[in-house]
């Protein structure tokens, strides 16, 4: 598959935490993705950008929370998040970049 540029809006970031690295031992990996993204272009941009199989893509929305910073009450924007299974053998190095 080529790499279509289109698959960078999709995909905002990887996510680098301790349960995301954990989530990686069962051939899942977790990223930021646009809050208009669909399954369907979530498995394709993946696909796409890394030449691996996806399984399956599940998604969450994290809704913003209220902050205070230097005394001002702020609010952050919601964000989604796709946990993507990867196919039996497949693998990929969030590590290195796109």
């Amino acid at each position: 598959m080529s790499k279509d540029v289109r698959h960078y809006d999709v995909i905002v970031s990887p996510v680098i935490t301790e349960k995301a690295t954990l989530a990686s031992d069962s051939n899942k990996v977790v990223f930021n993705v646009a809050k208009t993204a669909t399954k369907v272009q979530i498995k394709a941009a993946v696909e796409g950008l890394f030449d691996v199989k996806v399984e399956s893509v599940n998604t969450l929305v994290r809704k913003g929370k209220i902050k205070t910073f230097r005394g001002k009450r702020g609010q952050q924007g919601d964000a989604k998040k796709a946990i993507v299974t990867l196919a039996e053998g497949q693998k990929i190095d969030v590590t290195t970049g796109l």
